[in-house]
C-alpha cells in the first residue's frame, strides 16, 4: 500500500525502501560524462553481462534507451517494423519520426506478438517509391499486449527472417525481468537475437529511474555518442545506479509474487459480474479487463474514492498492475472493493 491506498497503475509508482536509499547515499560517485563514475561503469559491466553483450550504457529512462537503439540502426528515411501497439510506437511522443526520421512500420500483431510471415509480408519491393526498412523492434513483455510474454521459438523465428534481408533487430525490454521470471528463460537467452536490448530498473524493480542500452561496444559506443546529443549524459549518477543495482540484486527474485497476486486477482475479478477478463491472459503482472457498458473512467475514479487506483486504458478498459507495494493480503482489499461497484 502507497499513501494509504492500494495503487495498481503502474510499477513504476514505488518508492526506494531503506536498504536501497542507504545504496544511494553510500554510492561511490565521479563524473559519469568523463568516464569516471566507477558505481556506473559496474552497473553497466553487470547489465551487459546478464545480458549476454559486450557493452551497456546507462540513461535516464527506457524511452531513450529504445530512441538511441533505433538511432543507431537507422538513417534519416529508413523504415522500422513494429507491432501496431509497441511502447515505442504509441507511448514515446513520436520520438522515431523526430529524431531518428524513420517511418514506422505497424504490423498487427497478437497481443504485440507478430511472426515471421508477417515480417516476409512487411517488406517492400527494392523501388524508389518505398522506405526500406533496417530494423525491427519486439517488446517483452508486452505492455499494451497485457503484459503478454514471447515464446523464444517465436523470437528466433522472426529473428531468422529478420537477418534473412540484413535487417537489425532490437528489443524493448523494459519489463524483460518479468519474462524471464514467467517463463524460466533466461534474460541472456532472450537477448541473443538482437543486436540492442533495453532494460529498465523502474518498472517491477522498483528503482526510482533508469535505464540500460547494451549491444555491441561499436552500437553502444554510438548510443554514448547520440545519448550527449539528447540531453542524456549525466555527471555523478552513481547515486542512481546504486539504486538500480540495489534494486538488480534485491527486487528481481520477488517479481514472482507480482504475478502471482496478478494471476488473483484475475481470478476474483472474473468471478464479478461486469467485469469481463481473460485470466490466461495474466501472464505476468498486468490484468486487462473489460468493463461492459460502464465508463472504464468513471469506475476508475470511484474505485479511487475506495482506495483502490488503476488506470482506465480505453473507454471500457481498465489495467490493473501488481507491484511491490501491493501484498497478498491487499488482494482481497482491492477486490472488495471491485464487488461494491457490481
Amino acid at each position: 500500500m502507497l499513501n494509504g491506498k492500494i495503487d495498481f497503475r503502474s510499477d513504476t509508482i514505488t518508492q526506494p525502501d531503506d536498504g536501497m536509499r542507504a545504496a544511494m547515499a553510500q554510492a561511490v560517485v565521479g563524473d559519469d560524462v568523463l568516464g569516471d563514475d566507477p558505481t556506473v561503469q559496474g552497473l553497466e559491466r553487470h547489465t551487459a553481462e546478464l545480458l549476454g553483450k559486450e557493452s551497456a550504457v546507462f540513461v535516464p529512462s527506457g524511452t531513450m534507451a529504445n530512441q538511441l537503439a533505433i538511432r543507431v540502426h537507422t538513417r534519416p528515411g529508413d523504415a522500422m517494423l513494429l507491432d501496431a501497439n509497441a511502447h515505442i510506437y504509441f507511448y514515446e511522443a513520436g520520438a522515431p519520426a523526430a529524431l531518428a526520421g524513420v517511418h514506422s512500420k505497424l504490423l498487427d500483431g497478437q497481443r504485440g506478438q507478430f511472426t515471421a510471415e508477417q515480417v516476409e509480408a512487411a517488406i517492400p519491393p527494392r523501388d524508389v517509391h518505398f522506405p526500406q526498412p533496417s530494423l525491427v523492434c519486439l517488446e517483452n513483455t508486452h505492455n499494451r499486449g497485457g503484459g503478454s510474454v514471447w515464446p523464444l521459438e517465436q523470437i528466433q523465428s522472426v529473428a531468422e527472417t529478420a537477418r534473412s534481408h540484413n535487417l537489425a533487430l532490437h528489443l524493448d525490454g523494459a519489463r524483460l525481468w518479468n519474462a524471464s521470471t514467467a517463463s524460466g528463460i533466461s534474460e541472456r537467452d532472450y537477448s541473443a537475437p538482437f543486436d540492442t536490448v533495453s532494460v529498465c530498473f523502474s518498472k517491477g524493480l522498483g528503482a526510482p529511474v533508469g535505464s540500460v542500452l547494451a549491444g555491441s561496444a561499436e552500437a553502444i559506443d554510438q548510443a554514448r555518442y547520440f545519448r550527449k546529443q539528447q540531453g542524456g549524459a549525466m555527471r555523478q549518477v552513481g547515486i542512481l545506479a546504486a539504486a538500480a543495482r540495489y534494486a538488480l540484486e534485491n527486487n528481481r527474485s520477488r517479481l514472482a509474487g507480482d504475478h502471482e497476486n496478478c494471476q488473483a486477482l484475475a481470478k476474483g475479478l472474473a468471478k464479478l459480474p461486469g467485469f469481463a477478463v481473460d485470466e490466461a491472459c495474466a501472464e505476468t503482472n498486468m490484468v486487462f479487463f473489460d468493463t461492459g457498458k460502464r465508463d472504464a473512467a468513471d469506475l476508475a475514479k470511484r474505485l479511487d474514492e475506495l482506495g483502490v487506483c488503476l488506470l482506465s486504458t480505453g473507454p471500457h478498459t481498465l489495467r490493473a498492475v501488481t507491484n511491490l507495494t501491493v501484498s497478498s493480503e491487499e488482494i482481497g482489499q482491492a477486490l472488495d472493493a471491485f464487488e461494491q461497484l457490481t
